[in-house]
């Protein structure tokens, strides 16, 4: 474990190689799951205000849920969830040549929007829990994504490094330069995984 100001990262996170390969998992983490992606609490207002950049992007079954139930839902412990459709599938997905994409990123890349997606979309494998003192920077391990597992094996780049982007937006530069510069110390060395 590292400790950065009020987080903890798992080792994991740094040592396991990683890269996103959508090809070869064609969005599976979008339409698999028992919850949809966890919601920070303000991300549900800039989504409200959004929907209608978004809701062109949609499946009609997306829309359908959305204009019934709303942008966000609740998961088993009462977090803000994006909702479901038919209980597995993010609302926010379409789908394009075979591959699970999302709606609220399409409408960022079109320009229609300036919100790209939720953190925790922007940030997987990453999960973050919060405590009360802290919070846990884990890696969520998912057969699904173990073609990423191969291709970050491939490429030698671990979780946090192909996950930069997201951990600076989550955490800031000044964050991830230190948990860069403990990793580049060398003590994780013996442990890297692949």
């Amino acid at each position: 474990m590292i400790s950065i100001g009020k987080t903890i990262v798992s080792k994991d996170v740094v040592t396991r190689h990683f890269i996103c390969d959508l090809p070869g998992c064609h969005g599976e983490c979008c339409v698999q799951g028992d919850s949809g992606a966890p919601l920070e609490e303000d991300e549900i207002g800039i989504i409200e205000d959004s929907l209608d950049e978004i809701l062109p992007f949609m499946t009609s079954a997306g829309k359908a849920v959305v204009n019934k139930n709303g942008v966000f839902d609740y998961d088993s412990d009462g977090d803000f969830v994006t909702p479901l459709v038919k209980d597995h599938e993010c609302a926010f997905v379409y789908f394009e040549n075979n591959l699970a994409l999302c709606a609220i990123e399409k409408a960022y890349r079109e320009g229609k929007i300036k919100f790209l997606k939720p953190v925790s979309c922007h940030l997987y494998p990453i999960r973050i829990t919060k405590y009360s003192d802290f919070e846990a920077v884990n890696y969520h391990q998912w057969n699904i994504c173990d073609v990423a597992l191969l291709k970050g094996k491939m490429e030698n780049k671990t979780i946090y490094e192909f996950l930069k982007v997201p951990l600076i937006r989550k955490y800031g530069d000044a964050w991830f330069k230190q948990l860069d510069d403990e990793v580049k110390s060398g003590k994780y060395d013996d442990y890297l995984l692949s």
